[in-house]
């Protein structure tokens, strides 16, 4: 039987195989934008070719396929998601528009304050008021919802996004909400706060359920077209798909969640890294046709942020920190009207795709660079499948050599180090920017263009080790073939150290942990193969935000004494984010988490080990590769051949059929036990 997982790139659509009683494999077929449920069976067709069987046969032998999808992060970046309407509470129709404040980049002049995500348009007041403690203080206006419903009707919405004042303490107002636009709207999606966010912060409530409502259309259908495309290629096995807190989910969960698919490829490059090495902190890179993407592991723990955005808006649900930048293998290269070198945002994507593809791009990108630098191969692309054409990349190079007044390999050159700092400021800003050394944490180099630049950006930022891993090109693949199905049941719950409410607390996590088990069982998650996880969100009394920290109770209950390791691990957690703690002032405890984890068998999936070195090491052949001041004739291997414990010392070039490797002078690899180069300053 088969296991596989999907991720859809920028311009790749990346599938790990695990075959049980063998090896894992990485295949790749183009994406398809439009129609990414194309380029997802494509991708399954060239896997089923590999073993000599037609796609029928093949997806009769898969138990199950695992996906990481894009299409909601697309439809959010291009602000094509569903009219969607907002009902709020009467005197609150600018929660969208006064978001937080200050507004972000307050001193870029050049940015207009934003619209809201919702127009004032689509917004309806509606009265009726619970208070903090929950008690109802106003009935709810049935009449005003009933009008609310026949305008939004008239704005002709696809989705309705309900957020009340104190729906998380008290959620009748809401359900009563509901059950009038079913009566009036039937067959309109309605997200309700209390359900998807259960959070006292009003604005990340409501911007929340204003997006997971915005998506609801965009993503059923995409799950629709989905499950209907495997269903005629004849695929009856089990389809999960990622979420962005670090795990998969059922295809209906995610349905109903949408917003929790945002950003769900990529969170799973750091589950990857946590099942590659042991190291305690670690960066894990991943640059892909489009964006690359930095993530961090702090003392083997995913790092969870609270303050997830999309352009100017903030996401308002808790998701993996992952930062992007606009720096792949098909950004383009430009001139600014300053005469400066820019690489990026904008890409070539999957189509046309970069110069040297031949498939009608002009525009000069970094993967025309590095083939100009003698970096890739154009013979050996994705192993030889795709010829590249240099001249073509040559042409479009020029285009940027011609406005620079420089030759060719100088202007190839220029976009190869400019993408390079392009993804260092990435990496400096999830370390250096949070107070972390990037020379103190190893780094694992994801993503099938990342390896030709992780030596130079290992060089600049003083980082003497990193893993480029066997399966580097599908990275986040890999992550979701071995990761867990995952969920996280949130409750508020305000209490502090200095009165707190051991019972109540313990209440509201036994509730939580009976969700979360719930959702497993709905997963068909057996109660052997199920774990859960803990943590609060606290702060110092009268601080603004809060702050997320795990801690351990293995039956899901509090002792007595437990009070004392909750204040030190907070403690312990605010020093390290922010290098001070005050011992003597108040805790207080805001909101309670449990995360369900389900066993999906992935710790059998994380490939065989590869045989023991027993030769000396031999070039395959010697290429020319622009280092900065000149050519040089550097040996090429087969890194494909390697064993364990080979070892080398660069300059050199390593080439696999996804991925070529540059190691620069003084940089010595070895090969792990599992086919991973380990890279460190000879």
């Amino acid at each position: 039987m088969f296991v596989a997982c999907i991720d859809i790139g920028g311009t790749f659509t990346d599938l790990v195989l695990h075959r049980q009683g063998a090896d894992l494999e990485i295949h790749k077929s183009p994406t398809t934008p439009g129609q990414f449920e194309r380029g997802f069976i494509d991708v399954l067709a060239v896997a089923a070719d590999s073993h000599g069987l037609s796609l029928a046969e093949f997806l009769a032998k898969t138990d199950m396929i695992v996906h990481g999808t894009t299409v909601s992060t697309n439809a959010l970046v291009e602000g094509k998601v569903a009219p969607t309407g907002l009902i709020c509470n009467a005197g609150h129709p600018d929660i969208l528009t006064l978001r937080e404040s200050p507004r972000k980049r307050a001193f870029n002049i050049k940015v207009d304050f934003p619209p809201p995500y919702i127009h004032r348009s689509r917004t309806c007041e509606v009265r009726g008021r619970i208070d903090a403690m929950g008690n109802e203080i106003e009935k709810l206006a049935e009449d005003d919802v009933r009008a609310a419903a026949r305008h939004l009707e008239a704005c002709g919405v696809k989705a309705i996004a309900v957020c009340l004042l104190w729906s998380i303490v008290n959620s009748t107002h809401e359900k009563r909400v509901r059950e009038i636009l079913e009566e009036e709207l039937p067959g309109i999606p309605v997200t309700l706060s209390h359900e998807l966010n259960p959070i006292p912060r009003e604005y990340r409530r409501t911007i929340s359920t204003a997006v997971n409502a915005s998506l609801f259309p965009i993503v059923s259908d995409y799950v629709e077209k989905l499950t209907g495309a495997l269903k005629r290629a004849g695929y009856a096995g089990e389809l999960l798909i990622a979420n962005c807190v670090g795990g998969m989910m059922p295809p209906e969960e995610i349905i109903e969640r949408p917003i929790y698919s945002v950003m769900s490829g990529p969170t799973l490059a750091p589950i990857a890294a946590i099942n590659l090495t042991n190291e305690s902190n670690v960066i894990v890179v991943d640059m892909g046709g489009t964006t690359f993407d930095v993530s961090a592991l702090r003392n083997r723990h995913l790092v969870v942020t609270p303050e997830a955005t999309f352009g100017l808006e903030m996401l308002g649900i808790p998701k993996i920190d992952v930062r992007s930048v606009g720096a792949g293998g098909g950004s383009i290269a430009w001139v600014d009207a300053g005469g400066l070198l820019k690489v990026g945002p904008h890409s070539a994507s999957a189509v046309p795709g970069p110069a040297c593809y031949g498939r009608g791009g002009t525009e000069p990108t970094v993967t025309d660079a590095n083939v100009v630098l003698g970096i890739i191969d154009p013979d050996y692309f994705l192993g030889g499948r795709i010829k590249l054409d240099r001249a073509k990349a040559e042409a479009a190079v020029g285009k940027i050599a011609k406005q620079l007044g420089i030759d060719v390999v100088d202007a190839a050159y220029a976009i190869y180090t400019t993408t390079n700092h392009n993804m260092i400021g990435a990496i400096e800003d999830i370390t250096v920017n949070e107070g972390i050394d990037p020379r103190d944490s190893y780094v694992v180099s994801g993503g099938g263009a990342t390896a030709c630049h992780i030596g130079d950006m290992a060089r600049i930022l003083g980082i003497k080790r990193f893993m480029v891993p066997r399966f580097a090109a599908g990275l986040s693949a890999y992550g979701g073939l071995i990761s867990d199905v995952r969920w996280e049941e949130t409750g508020t719950l305000n209490t502090t150290d200095r009165h707190f409410d051991l019972a109540q607390v313990n209440r509201l996590l036994a509730s939580l942990k009976r969700k979360g088990a719930a959702f497993l069982k709905r997963s068909g998650i057996a109660a052997k193969s199920q774990r859960f996880e803990f943590a609060f969100q606290g702060r110092y009394l009268y601080q603004s935000w809060d702050i997320e920290v795990p801690f351990a109770s293995p039956e899901g209950k509090l002792a007595k004494g437990a009070l004392a390791g909750l204040v030190a691990a907070f403690h312990a957690q605010h020093e390290r984010i922010y290098t001070i703690k005050d011992e003597a002032d108040t805790v207080e405890f805001t909101t309670w988490k449990v995360r369900a984890i389900g066993d999906t068998g992935g710790r059998k999936r994380r490939g065989a080990a590869v045989p023991r070195q027993r030769d000396k090491i031999k070039p395959k052949s010697r290429r020319k590769i622009y280092l900065g001041a000149d050519f040089r004739h550097v040996p090429v291997y087969d890194a494909a051949a390697f064993g364990a414990g080979a070892r080398l010392t660069g300059p050199a070039v390593l080439e696999l059929p996804t991925t070529t490797i540059l190691l620069l002078d003084k940089q010595e690899g070895q090969i792990d036990r599992q086919g991973n180069l380990l890279v460190e300053l000879d």
